[in-house]
């Protein structure tokens, strides 16, 4: 694959699952009542615990759009990935099925397993022109 189309990948996918991500995020640093209610009273967590996953993704999300921060890139996918593991985990451990809800949750680490993938990509052939 040519690096001009890794690159492109790279940050459709990233673009893609960043959006996502902080688009899930805003009831929760808001705090309105859809997230009270879904978060709270549907899944059970504690109310302080709501805008600190909202901000956590929106920081997250923030990190894997900038260039040249690798460690805290990791870190961020991998933040991002344990919110939605725990979103889809807990939702199934309630409900105890997974509704259509729930499944189309797991349609979005397909955009975030993409961008991950091609921003290792994109470190090797950066690796590679350095040397």
């Amino acid at each position: 694959m040519k690096p001009k189309t890794i690159n492109i990948l790279y940050w459709v996918f990233t673009i893609l699952f960043a959006a996502l991500m902080i688009f899930s995020s805003y009831d929760s640093i808001l705090m309105n009542e859809k997230a009270k209610g879904f978060i709270h009273g549907y899944l059970g967590f504690p109310i302080y615990f709501i805008p600190f996953t909202g901000l956590a993704k929106l920081i997250g999300s923030i990190v894997i759009l900038m260039p040249r921060l690798k460690t805290i890139k990791e870190w961020a996918y991998a933040g991002l990935f344990f919110d939605l593991m725990g979103a889809v985990y807990a939702g199934v451990a309630v409900a105890k099925k997974i509704d259509p809800m729930l499944a189309f949750m797991l349609v979005w680490f397909v955009p975030g397993i993409l961008s991950y993938f091609f921003w290792k990509k994109k470190l090797k052939l950066e690796d590679k022109g350095r040397r």
